[in-house]
């Protein structure tokens, strides 16, 4: 008979019982050590890692109370909560058994033992705290997933009343559970602000997962929110979870989400509201337990008045909304930020401690920043690589050229503005109308109506 995994400890004061024990069990089990003084038994169990114990009830002549058992299980629970404990006694009183089994002990053996019942017992009790310890085991792995995926945590920086005010409201809904549209131009930082809101929720330590859906195909929307199951189309080699499941019990932040066509919306507005999804190639429903929220830096509430976008869908993710502001408004945030941005290249790059002089700062507070914190950080991480000095000067801080605001304009009419606008969408979009309108921020049909009028002028 193969050996089976699993170290034994036996404690018994009855050196003719140990030694019978031994003789039985040595065959079985990968290793079998029996000591007679119970005062030895957390020594023991400190210097390997055993999977039972099988311990008498009784150690003193003429004592058949069972207390020093269950004094002993009490202290081996204590140290070792995961380990099967199996009772011994010479005395049949179930109201002894019962005690050991209200105190944490795997099983009860009466002594004369048959051979064959306990060596299963002890099997089933081996078993047992294998499957205990691969349970610990998978948690402490799915804390080191959550840790991983949310060790990349970052907070929004700045002292501005606009920001505050911002970050005051976050306080105030992260602690529920409703969902939350973030608006803002890009590069405000509506994905910090969710990792924010995310942090300061009761789901902290749940996962936060991120996602672009704007980017998404039609093939792959599903695919990549929902999962797929093996076999689901050509390249599904196995089953794989969506983002709703991976993000159950934590927070789904969906970027973008104002990008997505018809078709999508439908399928999340159904995920959404049944709190369950099915994966690509199953019939099978999932129960789903999310924070939702979503951000765009599109005017949702102008595509929903041009049935680009579904007022059902949004009134489900905007239960409450968040507008962050553009870092144009944000004042000396700037400055805060830039230095930010400067320490952390600085040890990046490995250069000395780099500062902003007085007039390269107003230079940055002078600037419209377009592109908002994103470019401030790119602007001040190559001004890093170049600087030669210790001191950031004006000609060191390199920003975009402002728009020239005088009459050599390019169009000479509102209208030939207009059309420019709509042949360059157009070739951006390779001739697709409905891309086209939404880049414009118009309907398809108007767009076609413009198209249409723009020939018959020709």
């Amino acid at each position: 008979m193969p050996v089976q995994n699993g170290n034994i400890l036996i404690v018994d004061d009855n050196e003719s019982i140990l030694s019978t024990l031994k003789i039985l069990l040595t065959p079985q089990f990968q290793n079998v050590v029996a000591i007679s003084d119970p005062g030895r038994l957390l020594t023991e169990l400190g210097k390997k890692e055993f999977n039972i114990v099988i311990l008498d009830m009784n150690f003193r002549a003429g004592v058949n109370s069972g207390n020093e058992g269950i004094y002993w299980l009490s202290r081996i629970k204590e140290a070792y909560p995961e380990m099967s404990v199996i009772m011994m006694t010479a005395y049949g009183d179930v109201e002894i058994a019962v005690k050991a089994l209200k105190a944490g002990a795997a099983d009860f053996v009466m002594k004369p033992w048959d051979n064959e019942k306990l060596v299963a017992t002890i099997k089933m009790a081996v078993q047992l705290n294998l499957s205990k310890k691969e349970v610990i085991h998978l948690k402490e792995r799915e804390t080191g997933l959550k840790n991983e995926l949310n060790r990349e945590q970052k907070y929004i920086i700045g002292s501005s009343p606009a920001i505050l005010g911002v970050l005051n409201l976050a306080r105030k809904v992260a602690k529920t559970d409703a969902n939350i549209l973030i608006t803002g131009e890009n590069g405000t930082g509506k994905d910090l602000l969710a990792q924010e809101i995310h942090r300061l929720s009761s789901r902290a330590s749940e996962v936060f997962v991120s996602v672009d859906v704007g980017s998404l195909s039609e093939s792959l929307f599903e695919s990549e929110l929902f999962g797929h199951s093996k076999g689901a189309f050509t390249d599904a080699h196995e089953s794989r979870q969506g983002k709703f499941e991976i993000a159950s019990k934590g927070t789904l932040f969906l970027d973008e989400i104002a990008n997505i066509s018809m078709s999508q919306q439908s399928k999340l507005l159904t995920a959404i509201e049944n709190r369950r999804i099915t994966r690509v190639g199953s019939n099978q429903p999932v129960e789903t337990d999310i924070r939702l929220i979503c951000a765009t830096n599109r005017n949702i509430e102008q595509l929903v008045k041009e049935g680009l976008f579904r007022e059902d869908l949004l009134y489900r993710i905007n239960t409450i909304q968040i507008a962050l502001p553009p870092l144009r408004e944000r004042g000396n945030d700037i400055l805060i930020l830039a230095d930010f941005f400067l320490n952390k290249y600085s040890s990046r790059y490995k250069k000395q401690e780099i500062r902003i002089n007085k007039q390269a700062a107003d230079k940055l507070l002078n600037y419209s920043w377009p592109g908002n914190v994103r470019e401030l950080q790119h602007t001040i991480e190559k001004a890093v690589i170049l600087s030669e000095s210790h001191v950031l000067k004006p000609e060191d801080v390199f920003l975009k050229a402002p728009a020239p605001l005088n009459s050599q304009l390019p169009f000479v009419t509102l209208g030939e503005m207009e059309q420019e606008m709509i042949r360059q969408a157009l070739d951006k979009n390779n001739g697709n109308l409905t891309a086209a309108a939404a880049q414009l921020g118009i309907t398809r049909q108007t767009l076609y109506n413009k198209f249409k009028s723009k020939l018959s002028d020709q």
